[in-house]
């Protein structure tokens, strides 16, 4: 599966998501002043073993599904939301980032998948790779990443 990520000239940048037998899926992203929401889903789904939105959509769920009574994607989601947070507001320890992202599952009555200080270091490697990748991508351009070769890298 590739995801290209293009940015937007107004309020939302674009993910467009290719899947072998399937159609070419888009999805609109709003702009948030950081990476798209979805690019950090795949920053969290690259690097721990639990299932999220990407994984699903790699397993053929349509773009437009929800994760809604899947116990593991959802945990997944208040992760991606944990580095939402992070990256709004300021790193914090990996114990304190683990805790916030616990205290969201709890809030949202959803079981935590597990997660280790190592995830949280590599997530963000990944993530400022992603930023870094991202920054230097013009208005109109892509960034493409997957699970399955060198990414990520501008088209």
């Amino acid at each position: 599966m590739h995801l290209t990520f293009t940015k937007g000239t107004g309020k939302y940048d674009h993910l467009h998501i290719e899947r072998s037998g399937l159609p070419l899926e888009m999805i609109q992203c709003p702009k948030q002043g950081i990476i798209p929401h979805d690019m950090i889903h795949y920053a969290v789904e690259s690097v721990v073993p639990h299932r999220g939105f990407l994984s699903l959509l790699r397993e053929g769920q349509p773009a437009s599904f929800l994760t809604q009574g899947d116990a593991v994607a959802d945990a997944i989601e208040r992760l991606v939301e944990t580095f939402q947070a992070e990256m709004w507001s300021g790193r914090v320890s990996a114990s304190d980032a683990i805790a916030m992202y616990e205290h969201g599952c709890a809030a949202s009555g959803h079981a935590v998948a597990p997660v280790s200080k190592q995830e949280i270091e590599a997530i963000r490697v990944r993530i400022d790779a992603l930023s870094a990748a991202w920054s230097n991508v013009p208005e109109k351009g892509t960034l493409i990443v997957g699970f399955d070769g060198p990414f990520p890298r501008s088209a």
